[in-house]
């Protein structure tokens, strides 16, 4: 196969865990092997942070092909919900053509049926030894639409499986720092808060508005070969007053008002992402949740401030609007929050459900 395109197989998969036995790659460990050429001939990525899946997709690339004009010739991209498991494993058994490797990949991976199992597995159990078969589910598997692991967990070796990190706080402003860098984009601490704070914590739409502050960087004159994205960049470009709109949509369901808050989602919905928007929905519950379990515990607001890195007034306003709403009750809101994007990701109706969704939060039931 030559330098620079070598694949990791059978036994000689390197995915170690830290006491030396084979187990599961960590996202990290993947993107180094990845660079190396090093993959195991078939590699599961599963979670439900859509700029990581693309990425890894993007790191594959770049390690099996150091020549991006043979991309063409030696990768394949495939949807799991137009092509069956049989052409799959047909398209990963053809033998590379101009390229010392070939890579299949296979989008949504997880909308693989059932049926498929024995087909993946016979495949597992004799690869292709030129081929890297790349699976990728855009949503996390260890619990399934049903609860339970969706099978490709097991028709994987787990020395190829790779799940995603959840990024959330601190953590997603550095991930978000760190991949800015990468496309020479330097971004400061105070810029990465507020676009986490405004934003939320889906990885692409982050992505996305540093990549627009930065071409607003550029417009007044600070753009360059290390383009610099600060706070003055990150507000003229997501802008309080874009905003406004979410928070309308915030309040209304704090003050239990249906009617207001279904107008203010329609209303949204015209320029707004949903997922965007059901991941504020989600964030915002949970943060409900959170207040009271501190709160329970008997910790004052000050605290919990420092605690969740909110503002004082902030926590003090959620106290004030929790009233007499049970542990129970916000918890199965949470639930709730989490089913409905589930059924948005199975290709539910959007406002449909974000509709249903948005007046039991307000409602105060449940």
């Amino acid at each position: 196969m030559g330098p620079g395109a070598r694949l990791e197989h059978g036994t000689r998969s390197r995915a170690l865990t830290r006491d030396g036995e084979r187990g599961p790659l960590d996202y990290a460990a993947f993107v180094r092997s990845a660079e190396r050429a090093q993959l195991p001939p078939l590699v599961l990525v599963h979670g439900g942070d859509a700029q990581l899946v693309d990425d890894a997709l993007a790191a594959a690339t770049r390690g099996l092909f150091a020549d991006p004009t043979l991309v063409a010739f030696g990768r394949e991209v495939v949807d799991a919900r137009d092509v069956p498991a049989e052409d799959i494993v047909r398209s990963a058994m053809t033998l590379p053509l101009m390229t010392a490797v070939r890579l299949v990949v296979v989008r949504h991976a997880q909308e693989l049926a059932a049926k498929a199992a024995t087909v993946i597995g016979e495949y597992t159990a004799n690869p292709n030894p030129s081929t890297c078969l790349l699976l990728l589910a855009d949503e996390l598997l260890a619990g399934g639409r049903d609860g339970k692991p969706h099978w490709l967990l097991r028709a994987v070796p787990a020395s190829g499986v790779v799940t995603l990190p959840a990024r959330r706080g601190r953590a997603l402003e550095e991930w978000l720092r760190q991949r800015a860098a990468a496309d020479g984009i330097t971004v400061s601490e105070d810029a990465a808060r507020l676009l986490v704070e405004w934003v939320g914590d889906d990885t692409a739409a982050l992505l996305g508005e540093v990549r627009k502050a930065a071409l607003a960087g550029a417009a007044v004159g600070t753009a360059g070969a290390n383009r610099q994205v600060g706070k003055r960049e990150v507000e003229a470009v997501v802008g309080e007053h874009r905003l406004a709109g979410v928070f309308d949509l915030t309040r209304a369901i704090e003050r239990r008002d249906v009617g207001l808050a279904l107008r203010t989602l329609e209303r949204l919905l015209v320029s707004e992402e949903p997922m965007r928007l059901l991941a504020l929905l989600t964030s915002e519950t949970r943060m409900a949740w959170l207040v009271h379990e501190l709160t329970r515990r008997g910790q004052p607001a000050e605290q919990i401030a420092r605690t969740l890195r909110r503002p004082a007034g902030v926590i003090s306003a959620r106290l004030a609007a929790l009233g007499g709403a049970s542990a129970a009750t916000l918890r199965a809101k949470l639930q709730r929050c989490w089913e409905v994007e589930r059924r948005l990701k199975s290709g539910g109706q959007v406002k449909a459900e974000l509709a249903a969704l948005v007046a039991e939060l307000s409602s105060g039931r449940r």
